[in-house]
């Protein structure tokens, strides 16, 4: 109604003018300057008519929440014969699905009825960490006295750390690193396994009492750690 009573003001080609400045369709100026004639039919401290406006894509179509909530479902269960089956859940890509059975929703659509049903963007969390033996603590107690015991006495210790095992390849690994602008480091598209470079499994083993050890790396070659300084078994650093 604003926008209607400036073009008012200004007169033939008002529409125009104020459209240009504010951005405002002409339809809507049209209908302002329409309730400008009709000041009564606005309820008292509303904006706009009772139910008026665009109606929410929910409302014009019932069937839309719930097809939207099978597609999570579909997701979550894994099951391969579920359809449509989902590997991504991304708005954007269920917006699309939704759009093949028939549904007009845009992602941000999408973005708003997940909020509705209680949906948000997680990541994983650690939190299972299976049965847990009644003398765990007991058992590190026993291992720490053993490895004091032949440190004082200058008997070996070794520890030996391992990870999983790792695909050798140029494979895509998370993190990043500094490089040329738009010049990325290109790796493969798929982590299936090079049959010639196979699998890799990292470990390194230690000495703690001479303080020196070595890291196995994925070509095989063997990276040695060592120290100047020697372990002070009496300080416990």
């Amino acid at each position: 109604m604003l926008a209607a009573a400036e073009s008012q003001a200004i007169g033939k080609g008002g529409i125009t003018i104020v459209t240009k400045k504010t951005g405002v369709s002409r339809p809507v100026i049209r209908q302002g300057l329409t309730d400008l004639k009709e000041p009564t039919s606005l309820a008292p401290g509303r904006v706009r008519k009772e139910d008026g406006g665009r109606k929410r894509a929910a409302d014009k179509d019932a069937p839309l929440k719930g097809d939207l909530e099978s597609l999570l479902e579909s997701t979550a269960r894994g099951d391969p014969q579920a359809a449509p089956r989902w590997t991504c859940k991304s708005v954007r890509q269920l917006s699309e699905e939704l759009k093949r059975v028939k549904h007009q929703a845009s992602h941000q659509v999408v973005a708003d009825l997940l909020r509705e049903l209680g949906y948000t963007s997680q990541v994983n969390r650690k939190a299972r960490e299976g049965s847990k033996h009644p003398d765990r603590n007991a058992q590190f107690e026993h291992l720490n006295g053993k490895v004091k015991w032949s440190l004082v006495r200058h008997k070996p210790v070794i520890s030996v750390d391992t990870t999983k095992k790792k695909l050798v390849a140029d494979f895509k690994n998370a993190g990043r690193e500094l490089r040329p602008k738009s010049q990325p480091e290109l790796v493969r598209v798929h982590d299936f396994v090079d049959q010639d470079l196979g699998r890799a499994t990292l470990y390194g083993i230690y000495d703690l009492g001479r303080n020196s050890g070595w890291v196995k790396r994925r070509d095989g070659s063997r990276l040695q750690l060592s120290s100047p300084w020697k372990r002070s078994v009496a300080g416990g650093a």
